[in-house]
């Protein structure tokens, strides 16, 4: 959580999920937590991802084990963090 702006008052509900994105990251990118810069399959779930997200689809196969991976696009829709550990989730900061 951001910490208080001054002159604001302090948010209530810590504990609750981000309903933010980080619009200081593309959605291409996903947090470094979630796919460090030298996981070894990082190019090919990248492309995986970007393909997914140039067709509209709400994810994609991991290349490596198979499960269906959601894009930071669908995940941007539902409006907040689910606290699942998305690869791509877009309201990490």
């Amino acid at each position: 959580m951001p910490p208080a702006v001054p002159g604001e008052p302090p948010d209530p509900d810590p504990g609750r999920p981000p309903t933010e994105p980080d619009e200081t990251r593309p959605l291409t990118e996903p947090h470094p937590s979630r796919l460090p810069a030298d996981h070894p399959g990082r190019q090919r779930i990248l492309d995986a991802h970007a393909a997914a997200l140039a067709r509209g689809e709400a994810g994609y196969l991991d290349p490596a084990t198979g499960l269906f991976v959601l894009t930071a696009a669908t995940l941007l829709e539902r409006s907040e963090c689910c606290q699942s550990g998305c690869r791509h989730c877009p309201y990490l900061i």
